[in-house]
């Protein structure tokens, strides 16, 4: 398998892999290279999953003051890893009470992307989409594996023609009167979650911003660390294999080395 276009900041750029060029892709044969993308901070600019809720959560001011009545509890808990799940799970509450399944849930995903078209499609950052178009280009195995609801990462990845793209993300269910995490695809579960889903095969590459990764990256045979937070840099380079790449693909505020696109 041959470095994808903006894997490294000196890689150059074959003609087929510009942005203008789309699908359909080649069918990845059974031994391709399996290829995963972390999503939030990786292809997109952002937390998706935090921007829809905020969405869900100011539809009615009831739901805005029970955010803000939990907030002082809840928030703190995002910042610490072993607590993250249930503090995103809080707001996720609020944001989703009342609804009275996955497919209200899912329909409220796509209301919510179909409204925001203009502000999703500026998150999508361009290096990071023309890495997976030189992915699949080439025949990779290439799958998404995020922390976010799969609809709402298919959702956004088909403004760029990856509808068909597989995503395991993170599983979700009625719980207390909304919807909850029944399973989140988040650290060590990420791994667990993409075996189940059929992903048996050894990870060649594997793209993620985030030290919840470590187990996904630490399991790929070529790591590429995109859009870290500045203060994780070198964490990463302590922990990951000398040489691993660390890159910005167009995050503002983040580490790694700047890769521009070329015009």
């Amino acid at each position: 398998m041959h470095a994808p276009p903006y894997a490294s900041a000196a890689a150059a750029v074959p003609p087929q892999a510009h942005a203008g060029s789309s699908g359909p892709y080649p069918e990845p044969a059974a031994d391709a290279p399996l290829v995963v993308f972390d999503f939030d901070h990786t292809l997109y600019d952002g937390d998706s999953g935090s921007h829809l809720f905020a969405w869900l959560i100011k539809r009615d001011w009831w739901r805005l003051l029970l955010a803000l009545l939990i907030a002082p509890l809840a928030g703190p808990m995002i910042a610490w890893l072993p607590t993250r799940r249930r503090g995103i799970s809080a707001f996720v509450w609020v944001g989703s009470l009342g609804m009275r399944g996955v497919a209200q849930f899912d329909a409220a995903i796509d209301r919510y992307v179909a409204t925001h078209t203009d502000a999703i499609q500026a998150r999508l950052l361009p290096v990071a989409l023309e890495v997976l178009r030189a992915h699949r280009q080439a025949g990779d195995r290439v799958v998404i594996a995020t922390g976010a609801p799969p609809e709402l990462a298919r959702a956004i990845l088909a403004f760029v023609a990856h509808h068909d793209l597989p995503v395991v993300g993170t599983l979700v269910g009625p719980k207390y009167g909304a919807i909850g995490a029944v399973r989140h695809c988040h650290h060590r579960m990420k791994m667990t979650m993409l075996r189940d889903a059929g992903y048996t095969a050894p990870v060649v590459m594997a793209y993620s911003d985030s030290s919840a990764d470590l187990p996904l990256l630490q399991a790929a045979q070529r790591p590429v660390v995109v859009n870290p937070k500045p203060k994780r840099v070198e964490m990463f380079r302590r922990v990951l294999p000398p040489g691993t790449e660390i890159l910005n693909w167009g995050c503002p505020g983040r580490g790694g080395a700047p890769v521009t696109r070329p015009e």
